[in-house]
């Protein structure tokens, strides 16, 4: 394997280990959910995105012609994470799940929480 390919390999490992464990950091020490769902969807999902190109790219080499399979993988993780993230949000709000006292963005739970049904 030329070394300039095992190089690309290492950093998009590296960089996806560092933004996974930021994420586990963040979701074990932040104290609200509120606050606890940027880590998953922002910081794992950008650090599973690292791990996946870059076996993608060793998966590449090894087989002679271009693995599409972790693209998918990671074009499907992108696409559904923050569409978790807003399910978790919706279900905390539903469940009237109150935000600390210092959680930014109080008055957005707030409004959505008293917000009207809309007209049929």
């Amino acid at each position: 394997m030329p070394l300039f390919l095992e190089i690309i390999v290492c950093v998009l490992l590296l960089i996806g280990g560092l933004f996974l464990l930021v994420g586990s950091y963040g979701l074990a020490r932040l104290p609200d959910i509120y606050m606890r769902l940027h880590s998953p969807t922002k910081a794992s999902t950008l650090g599973i995105t690292g791990v996946l190109i870059a076996s993608m790219i060793l998966q590449s080499y090894l087989q002679d012609f271009v693995s599409i399979k972790e693209l998918l993988i990671t074009l499907f993780l992108l696409i559904t994470a923050p569409v978790a993230a807003n399910m978790i949000a919706k279900t905390a709000i539903h469940h009237e799940i109150k935000p600390l006292n210092k959680t930014r963005g109080k008055a957005l739970v707030d409004s959505m929480r008293n917000r009207d049904n809309p007209p049929k």
